[in-house]
Protein backbone atom coordinates (compact mmCIF):
# COMPACT_ATOMS: atom_id res chain seq x y z
CA UNK A 1 0.00 0.00 0.00
CA UNK A 2 1.29 3.59 -0.57
CA UNK A 3 2.86 5.18 2.04
CA UNK A 4 3.17 2.62 4.06
CA UNK A 5 6.66 2.99 4.81
CA UNK A 6 6.82 6.55 5.01
CA UNK A 7 3.94 6.55 7.82
CA UNK A 8 5.84 3.87 9.42
CA UNK A 9 8.94 5.40 9.71
CA UNK A 10 6.96 9.11 10.53
CA UNK A 11 5.17 7.28 13.29
CA UNK A 12 8.44 5.44 14.61
CA UNK A 13 9.74 9.70 14.89
CA UNK A 14 6.59 11.19 16.90
CA UNK A 15 6.60 7.82 19.11
CA UNK A 16 9.99 9.42 21.14
CA UNK A 17 7.90 12.76 21.45
CA UNK A 18 4.62 11.09 23.16
CA UNK A 19 6.21 10.69 26.66
CA UNK A 20 7.79 14.16 26.82
CA UNK A 21 6.11 16.54 28.41
CA UNK A 22 8.01 19.50 26.79
CA UNK A 23 10.52 19.51 23.89
CA UNK A 24 13.99 21.48 23.76
CA UNK A 25 14.70 23.15 20.14
CA UNK A 26 17.19 20.73 19.85
CA UNK A 27 15.02 17.77 19.88
CA UNK A 28 12.50 19.22 17.45
CA UNK A 29 15.44 19.96 15.23
CA UNK A 30 16.36 15.86 15.71
CA UNK A 31 12.85 15.00 15.09
CA UNK A 32 13.00 17.27 11.70
CA UNK A 33 16.36 15.46 10.66
CA UNK A 34 14.65 12.02 10.98
CA UNK A 35 11.72 13.96 9.05
CA UNK A 36 13.76 14.89 6.58
CA UNK A 37 15.72 11.20 5.61
CA UNK A 38 12.14 9.56 6.06
CA UNK A 39 10.87 12.07 3.16
CA UNK A 40 14.17 11.31 1.02
CA UNK A 41 13.56 7.86 1.39
CA UNK A 42 10.08 7.87 0.17
CA UNK A 43 11.29 9.77 -2.93
CA UNK A 44 9.80 12.96 -2.47
CA UNK A 45 11.49 15.72 -4.40
CA UNK A 46 15.10 17.00 -2.61
CA UNK A 47 14.10 20.77 -3.32
CA UNK A 48 10.08 19.98 -1.85
CA UNK A 49 11.65 17.92 1.06
CA UNK A 50 14.29 21.20 1.59
CA UNK A 51 11.37 23.59 1.86
CA UNK A 52 8.74 21.36 3.85
CA UNK A 53 11.30 20.93 6.57
CA UNK A 54 11.88 24.47 6.49
CA UNK A 55 8.60 25.25 7.22
CA UNK A 56 7.65 22.77 9.47
CA UNK A 57 10.74 23.69 11.51
CA UNK A 58 10.05 27.15 11.56
CA UNK A 59 6.41 26.46 12.82
CA UNK A 60 7.70 23.64 15.43
CA UNK A 61 10.04 25.79 16.84
CA UNK A 62 7.73 28.59 17.71
CA UNK A 63 6.97 29.15 21.71
CA UNK A 64 3.80 27.97 21.79
CA UNK A 65 5.04 24.53 20.81
CA UNK A 66 8.16 24.07 22.85
CA UNK A 67 6.09 25.14 25.98
CA UNK A 68 2.89 23.35 24.99
CA UNK A 69 1.73 20.79 27.37
CA UNK A 70 1.40 18.59 24.27
CA UNK A 71 4.20 18.95 21.88
CA UNK A 72 4.39 15.60 20.60
CA UNK A 73 0.37 16.20 19.39
CA UNK A 74 1.39 19.81 18.20
CA UNK A 75 4.42 18.88 15.93
CA UNK A 76 2.21 16.53 14.44
CA UNK A 77 -0.59 18.97 13.69
CA UNK A 78 2.21 21.02 12.41
CA UNK A 79 3.47 18.57 10.34
CA UNK A 80 -0.62 17.03 9.18
CA UNK A 81 -1.16 20.88 8.05
CA UNK A 82 1.74 21.32 6.21
CA UNK A 83 1.22 17.87 4.01
CA UNK A 84 -1.98 19.25 3.26
CA UNK A 85 -0.51 22.57 1.99
CA UNK A 86 2.39 20.48 0.23
CA UNK A 87 -0.83 18.53 -1.41
CA UNK A 88 -3.05 21.22 -2.49
CA UNK A 89 -4.65 22.73 0.57
CA UNK A 90 -7.97 21.26 -0.42
CA UNK A 91 -10.06 18.99 -3.69
CA UNK A 92 -9.29 20.12 -6.75
CA UNK A 93 -12.29 19.03 -8.76
CA UNK A 94 -13.44 18.50 -12.39
CA UNK A 95 -13.88 22.00 -14.23
CA UNK A 96 -17.65 20.94 -15.94
CA UNK A 97 -18.43 23.32 -19.16
CA UNK A 98 -21.98 25.46 -18.72
CA UNK A 99 -22.59 24.33 -22.23
CA UNK A 100 -22.06 20.30 -23.08
CA UNK A 101 -19.91 18.54 -23.97
CA UNK A 102 -17.32 18.94 -21.02
CA UNK A 103 -14.18 18.35 -23.28
CA UNK A 104 -11.40 16.11 -20.91
CA UNK A 105 -8.15 15.65 -22.85
CA UNK A 106 -5.84 12.54 -21.17
CA UNK A 107 -2.32 12.31 -21.69
CA UNK A 108 0.45 10.92 -20.16
CA UNK A 109 3.58 7.84 -21.27
CA UNK A 110 2.74 5.10 -22.48
CA UNK A 111 2.18 2.35 -19.45
CA UNK A 112 0.79 4.70 -17.02
CA UNK A 113 -2.64 3.18 -17.84
CA UNK A 114 -4.21 5.96 -19.52
CA UNK A 115 -7.27 4.88 -21.44
CA UNK A 116 -7.99 2.53 -18.50
CA UNK A 117 -8.10 5.70 -16.61
CA UNK A 118 -10.27 7.01 -19.57
CA UNK A 119 -12.59 4.27 -18.68
CA UNK A 120 -12.53 4.79 -15.06
CA UNK A 121 -13.02 8.62 -15.16
CA UNK A 122 -16.15 7.85 -17.91
CA UNK A 123 -17.67 5.27 -14.97
CA UNK A 124 -17.47 8.09 -12.78
CA UNK A 125 -19.47 10.23 -14.73
CA UNK A 126 -22.04 7.75 -15.45
CA UNK A 127 -22.72 7.20 -11.63
CA UNK A 128 -23.40 11.10 -11.96
CA UNK A 129 -26.31 10.38 -14.84
CA UNK A 130 -24.13 11.98 -17.46
CA UNK A 131 -23.80 10.64 -21.11
CA UNK A 132 -19.86 10.26 -21.91
CA UNK A 133 -18.38 9.64 -25.60
CA UNK A 134 -14.87 8.18 -25.77
CA UNK A 135 -12.62 9.41 -28.31
CA UNK A 136 -9.99 6.94 -29.41
CA UNK A 137 -6.87 9.47 -30.86
CA UNK A 138 -4.04 6.80 -30.27
CA UNK A 139 -3.34 5.52 -33.56
CA UNK A 140 0.21 4.21 -33.11
CA UNK A 141 -0.15 2.03 -29.87
CA UNK A 142 -0.76 -1.81 -31.09
CA UNK A 143 -4.46 -2.55 -30.29
CA UNK A 144 -4.55 1.05 -28.11
CA UNK A 145 -8.36 1.30 -29.98
CA UNK A 146 -9.58 -2.30 -29.68
CA UNK A 147 -8.65 -1.71 -26.05
CA UNK A 148 -10.49 1.80 -25.49
CA UNK A 149 -13.66 -0.25 -27.56
CA UNK A 150 -13.41 -2.80 -24.27
CA UNK A 151 -13.22 0.04 -21.60
CA UNK A 152 -15.78 1.30 -23.16
CA UNK A 153 -17.86 -1.59 -23.45
CA UNK A 154 -17.46 -2.20 -20.06
CA UNK A 155 -19.18 0.94 -19.00
CA UNK A 156 -21.11 1.31 -21.31
CA UNK A 157 -20.07 4.25 -22.96
CA UNK A 158 -19.67 4.33 -26.87
CA UNK A 159 -16.21 5.01 -28.34
CA UNK A 160 -15.79 6.75 -31.20
CA UNK A 161 -13.10 5.68 -33.39
CA UNK A 162 -11.78 6.40 -36.87
CA UNK A 163 -8.70 3.71 -37.72
CA UNK A 164 -5.65 5.13 -38.18
CA UNK A 165 -6.46 8.50 -39.71
CA UNK A 166 -4.92 11.66 -38.45
CA UNK A 167 -5.32 12.22 -34.45
CA UNK A 168 -6.18 15.97 -34.75
CA UNK A 169 -8.94 15.05 -37.37
CA UNK A 170 -10.23 12.31 -35.31
CA UNK A 171 -10.30 14.65 -31.99
CA UNK A 172 -12.53 16.68 -33.86
CA UNK A 173 -14.48 14.74 -35.19
CA UNK A 174 -15.18 13.41 -31.82
CA UNK A 175 -16.60 16.39 -30.52
CA UNK A 176 -18.77 16.99 -34.00
CA UNK A 177 -20.40 13.44 -32.78
CA UNK A 178 -20.52 14.63 -29.56
CA UNK A 179 -22.46 18.15 -29.94
CA UNK A 180 -24.72 15.40 -32.43
CA UNK A 181 -25.26 13.26 -29.74
CA UNK A 182 -25.56 14.96 -27.11
CA UNK A 183 -22.84 13.59 -25.40
CA UNK A 184 -22.58 15.62 -21.58
CA UNK A 185 -18.44 14.57 -21.98
CA UNK A 186 -16.19 14.07 -24.37
CA UNK A 187 -13.11 12.15 -23.31
CA UNK A 188 -10.30 11.91 -25.84
CA UNK A 189 -7.65 8.92 -25.31
CA UNK A 190 -4.47 10.54 -26.79
CA UNK A 191 -1.28 8.73 -28.25
CA UNK A 192 1.75 8.16 -25.32
CA UNK A 193 5.10 7.44 -26.36
CA UNK A 194 8.04 5.19 -24.10
CA UNK A 195 9.35 8.77 -23.48
CA UNK A 196 8.54 12.32 -24.43
CA UNK A 197 9.38 13.71 -28.11
CA UNK A 198 8.73 16.87 -29.74
CA UNK A 199 5.96 14.61 -32.27
CA UNK A 200 4.33 13.55 -29.76
CA UNK A 201 4.23 16.87 -27.82
CA UNK A 202 3.85 18.54 -30.93
CA UNK A 203 0.95 16.26 -31.98
CA UNK A 204 -0.83 17.11 -28.37
CA UNK A 205 -0.25 20.83 -28.75
CA UNK A 206 -2.63 20.67 -31.92
CA UNK A 207 -5.05 18.20 -30.35
CA UNK A 208 -5.24 21.49 -28.07
CA UNK A 209 -5.46 23.89 -30.24
CA UNK A 210 -8.25 22.09 -32.38
CA UNK A 211 -10.67 20.85 -29.72
CA UNK A 212 -10.09 23.68 -26.91
CA UNK A 213 -10.52 21.12 -23.82
CA UNK A 214 -12.04 22.36 -20.49
CA UNK A 215 -9.25 19.66 -18.75
CA UNK A 216 -6.14 18.94 -19.81
CA UNK A 217 -5.32 15.48 -17.37
CA UNK A 218 -1.96 13.86 -17.37
CA UNK A 219 -1.56 9.94 -16.21
CA UNK A 220 1.26 9.81 -14.01
CA UNK A 221 2.11 6.17 -12.74
CA UNK A 222 3.11 6.51 -9.11
CA UNK A 223 5.36 3.44 -9.36
CA UNK A 224 8.01 5.56 -11.05
CA UNK A 225 8.62 8.02 -8.17
CA UNK A 226 11.01 11.10 -8.84
CA UNK A 227 10.64 10.18 -12.56
CA UNK A 228 6.40 10.82 -12.47
CA UNK A 229 7.52 14.21 -11.85
CA UNK A 230 9.74 14.72 -13.99
CA UNK A 231 7.46 13.57 -16.76
CA UNK A 232 4.55 15.94 -15.17
CA UNK A 233 6.87 18.49 -15.34
CA UNK A 234 8.12 18.41 -18.83
CA UNK A 235 4.43 18.10 -20.12
CA UNK A 236 3.05 20.81 -18.06
CA UNK A 237 5.78 23.19 -19.70
CA UNK A 238 4.24 22.10 -23.01
CA UNK A 239 0.50 21.64 -22.64
CA UNK A 240 -0.73 23.70 -19.52
CA UNK A 241 -2.37 20.64 -18.18
CA UNK A 242 -5.01 21.34 -15.81
CA UNK A 243 -4.31 17.96 -13.06
CA UNK A 244 -2.95 15.08 -12.47
CA UNK A 245 -4.21 11.33 -12.05
CA UNK A 246 -2.12 9.07 -10.22
CA UNK A 247 -1.99 5.26 -11.17
CA UNK A 248 -1.15 2.07 -9.10
CA UNK A 249 -1.30 4.13 -5.47
CA UNK A 250 -2.41 1.01 -4.06
CA UNK A 251 0.44 -0.50 -5.48
CA UNK A 252 3.96 -1.12 -3.16
CA UNK A 253 4.85 2.95 -3.82
CA UNK A 254 6.58 5.00 -1.62
CA UNK A 255 4.67 7.90 -2.69
CA UNK A 256 7.20 10.37 -3.38
CA UNK A 257 5.21 11.64 -6.37
CA UNK A 258 2.17 12.51 -4.47
CA UNK A 259 3.82 14.50 -1.98
CA UNK A 260 5.96 16.37 -4.92
CA UNK A 261 3.73 16.87 -8.10
CA UNK A 262 1.89 19.81 -6.73
CA UNK A 263 4.87 21.75 -5.14
CA UNK A 264 6.81 21.33 -8.94
CA UNK A 265 4.06 21.74 -11.31
CA UNK A 266 1.92 23.99 -9.38
CA UNK A 267 -1.18 21.68 -10.78
CA UNK A 268 -3.42 19.72 -8.68
CA UNK A 269 -3.87 15.70 -8.07
CA UNK A 270 -7.44 15.77 -9.22
CA UNK A 271 -7.87 11.62 -9.31
CA UNK A 272 -5.98 8.24 -7.91
CA UNK A 273 -6.59 5.01 -8.97
CA UNK A 274 -6.38 2.49 -6.27
CA UNK A 275 -7.28 -0.85 -8.15
CA UNK A 276 -7.74 -2.85 -11.40
CA UNK A 277 -11.76 -2.63 -11.69
CA UNK A 278 -13.44 0.65 -13.18
CA UNK A 279 -15.10 1.78 -9.65
CA UNK A 280 -11.49 1.73 -8.47
CA UNK A 281 -11.21 5.50 -9.30
CA UNK A 282 -11.11 7.98 -6.05
CA UNK A 283 -11.12 11.47 -5.52
CA UNK A 284 -7.88 13.42 -4.32
CA UNK A 285 -8.13 15.01 -0.94
CA UNK A 286 -5.13 16.33 0.07
CA UNK A 287 -6.54 16.40 3.74
CA UNK A 288 -7.44 12.74 4.00
CA UNK A 289 -4.08 11.25 2.53
CA UNK A 290 -2.27 13.48 5.14
CA UNK A 291 -3.80 11.80 7.44
CA UNK A 292 -3.67 8.37 6.09
CA UNK A 293 0.30 9.47 5.81
CA UNK A 294 0.24 10.10 9.27
CA UNK A 295 -1.47 6.98 10.34
CA UNK A 296 -4.52 9.05 11.62
CA UNK A 297 -7.16 7.09 9.38
CA UNK A 298 -9.69 8.54 7.04
CA UNK A 299 -12.85 7.85 7.58
CA UNK A 300 -14.40 9.92 5.45
CA UNK A 301 -13.19 7.65 2.68
CA UNK A 302 -14.50 4.84 3.77
CA UNK A 303 -17.70 6.27 4.75
CA UNK A 304 -18.43 7.60 1.02
CA UNK A 305 -17.15 3.92 -0.03
CA UNK A 306 -20.39 2.51 2.07
CA UNK A 307 -22.92 4.41 0.52
CA UNK A 308 -21.73 3.43 -2.46
CA UNK A 309 -22.20 -0.51 -1.46
CA UNK A 310 -25.48 0.44 1.07
CA UNK A 311 -28.35 1.75 -0.35
CA UNK A 312 -30.27 3.77 1.75
CA UNK A 313 -32.90 1.61 1.95
CA UNK A 314 -30.71 -1.55 2.34
CA UNK A 315 -29.36 0.61 6.07
CA UNK A 316 -33.02 0.85 6.86
CA UNK A 317 -34.00 -2.75 6.22
CA UNK A 318 -30.62 -4.15 7.88
CA UNK A 319 -31.20 -1.48 10.99
CA UNK A 320 -34.75 -3.17 11.44
CA UNK A 321 -33.10 -6.58 10.94
CA UNK A 322 -30.58 -5.46 13.96
CA UNK A 323 -33.28 -4.65 16.30
CA UNK A 324 -35.54 -7.59 15.77
CA UNK A 325 -32.60 -9.37 15.59
CA UNK A 326 -34.26 -11.81 12.79
CA UNK A 327 -30.78 -11.05 10.72
CA UNK A 328 -30.34 -14.74 8.84
CA UNK A 329 -27.23 -15.90 7.43
CA UNK A 330 -28.81 -15.06 3.66
CA UNK A 331 -28.18 -11.38 5.19
CA UNK A 332 -24.86 -12.33 6.35
CA UNK A 333 -24.26 -13.30 2.97
CA UNK A 334 -25.69 -10.04 1.29
CA UNK A 335 -23.89 -8.02 3.70
CA UNK A 336 -20.43 -9.99 2.85
CA UNK A 337 -20.97 -8.64 -1.09
CA UNK A 338 -22.12 -5.25 -0.04
CA UNK A 339 -18.18 -5.73 1.87
CA UNK A 340 -16.09 -7.38 -1.12
CA UNK A 341 -17.64 -3.52 -3.38
CA UNK A 342 -15.67 -1.79 -0.39
CA UNK A 343 -12.48 -3.12 -1.47
CA UNK A 344 -10.00 -5.76 0.53
CA UNK A 345 -10.23 -5.69 4.53
CA UNK A 346 -6.51 -4.49 5.10
CA UNK A 347 -7.49 -1.38 3.60
CA UNK A 348 -10.75 -1.10 5.10
CA UNK A 349 -8.66 -1.49 8.26
CA UNK A 350 -6.08 1.16 6.63
CA UNK A 351 -8.56 4.07 6.78
CA UNK A 352 -9.60 3.65 10.53
CA UNK A 353 -7.68 5.82 13.08
CA UNK A 354 -5.41 3.88 15.16
CA UNK A 355 -5.86 0.73 12.82
CA UNK A 356 -2.15 1.26 10.98
CA UNK A 357 -0.45 -0.97 13.64
CA UNK A 358 -2.84 -4.02 11.90
CA UNK A 359 -1.62 -4.00 8.10
CA UNK A 360 0.85 -6.77 8.56
CA UNK A 361 -1.72 -8.72 10.99
CA UNK A 362 -2.30 -11.71 9.35
CA UNK A 363 -5.66 -11.14 7.74
CA UNK A 364 -6.95 -14.19 5.12
CA UNK A 365 -8.81 -12.30 2.64
CA UNK A 366 -9.32 -15.87 0.83
CA UNK A 367 -11.62 -16.49 4.10
CA UNK A 368 -14.60 -14.27 2.57
CA UNK A 369 -14.40 -16.73 -0.67
CA UNK A 370 -15.02 -19.54 1.78
CA UNK A 371 -17.47 -18.15 4.02
CA UNK A 372 -19.93 -17.46 0.93
CA UNK A 373 -19.20 -21.44 -0.54
CA UNK A 374 -20.28 -22.64 3.19
CA UNK A 375 -23.40 -20.85 3.09
CA UNK A 376 -24.06 -21.16 -0.53
CA UNK A 377 -23.81 -24.87 0.14
CA UNK A 378 -27.06 -24.45 2.69
CA UNK A 379 -30.67 -24.78 1.78
CA UNK A 380 -32.63 -21.41 2.07
CA UNK A 381 -34.54 -22.95 5.31
CA UNK A 382 -31.10 -23.42 7.00
CA UNK A 383 -29.85 -20.26 6.29
CA UNK A 384 -32.97 -18.83 7.83
CA UNK A 385 -32.44 -21.33 10.61
CA UNK A 386 -29.54 -21.90 11.30
CA UNK A 387 -30.36 -24.08 14.53
CA UNK A 388 -31.72 -27.23 12.56
CA UNK A 389 -28.09 -27.89 11.35
CA UNK A 390 -26.75 -30.95 12.93
CA UNK A 391 -23.73 -33.28 12.07
CA UNK A 392 -25.19 -34.84 9.25
CA UNK A 393 -26.32 -31.25 7.34
CA UNK A 394 -22.65 -29.98 8.68
CA UNK A 395 -21.28 -33.28 6.35
CA UNK A 396 -23.40 -32.33 3.53
CA UNK A 397 -22.26 -28.23 3.26
CA UNK A 398 -18.42 -29.00 4.15
CA UNK A 399 -19.05 -31.84 0.85
CA UNK A 400 -20.46 -28.97 -1.26
CA UNK A 401 -18.54 -26.27 -0.41
CA UNK A 402 -15.25 -28.06 -0.16
CA UNK A 403 -14.51 -27.35 3.32
CA UNK A 404 -14.33 -29.03 6.81
CA UNK A 405 -16.72 -29.34 9.63
CA UNK A 406 -14.22 -27.65 11.52
CA UNK A 407 -15.07 -24.00 9.33
CA UNK A 408 -18.63 -24.61 9.55
CA UNK A 409 -18.65 -24.80 13.36
CA UNK A 410 -16.16 -21.51 13.16
CA UNK A 411 -18.54 -19.92 10.99
CA UNK A 412 -21.83 -20.41 12.54
CA UNK A 413 -20.37 -19.52 15.82
CA UNK A 414 -19.12 -16.22 14.42
CA UNK A 415 -22.63 -15.24 13.10
CA UNK A 416 -24.01 -15.94 16.47
CA UNK A 417 -21.43 -13.39 17.81
CA UNK A 418 -22.04 -10.78 14.83
CA UNK A 419 -25.71 -11.23 15.69
CA UNK A 420 -24.91 -10.28 19.42
CA UNK A 421 -22.99 -7.15 18.34
CA UNK A 422 -25.38 -5.72 15.95
CA UNK A 423 -28.12 -5.90 18.30
CA UNK A 424 -26.32 -4.06 20.84
CA UNK A 425 -25.59 -2.06 17.79
CA UNK A 426 -29.08 -1.08 17.40
CA UNK A 427 -29.84 0.32 20.74
CA UNK A 428 -26.28 1.65 20.95
CA UNK A 429 -27.86 5.77 19.87
CA UNK A 430 -27.93 8.02 17.09
CA UNK A 431 -24.01 7.51 16.64
CA UNK A 432 -24.65 3.33 15.54
CA UNK A 433 -27.63 3.79 13.69
CA UNK A 434 -25.80 6.00 10.73
CA UNK A 435 -23.68 3.25 9.93
CA UNK A 436 -24.54 0.13 8.08
CA UNK A 437 -23.14 -3.16 9.13
CA UNK A 438 -18.84 -3.61 8.90
CA UNK A 439 -19.03 0.16 10.14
Amino acid sequence: MAFASLSDRLNHIFSKLKDKGKVTELEVKQTMREIRVALLEADVNFTVVKDFIADVSEKACGEDVLKGLNPAQQIIKVVNDELIALMGSQQARVQIASKPPTIIMMCGLQGAGKTTMCGKLAYSFKKQNKKVLLAACDIYRPAAIKQLQVVGGKVGCEVFAMGQDNPVKIAKKALEQALTSAADVLIIDTAGRLHIDEQLMGELVEIKKEVKPHEILLVVDAMTGQDAVNVAKTFNEKLDVSGVILTKLDGDTRGGAALSIKAVTGKPIKFTGTGEKMEDLEPFHPERMASRILGMGDVLTLIEKAQEAFSEEEALKLQKKMKERSFTLEDYLSQIDSIKKMGGIKDMMAMLPGMNKFKDADIDENRIVKTKAIIQSMTPYERVHPEVIKSGQKKRIAAGSGTTIQDINQLLKQFEMSKDMMKQMAGGGKKFKRFPFGM
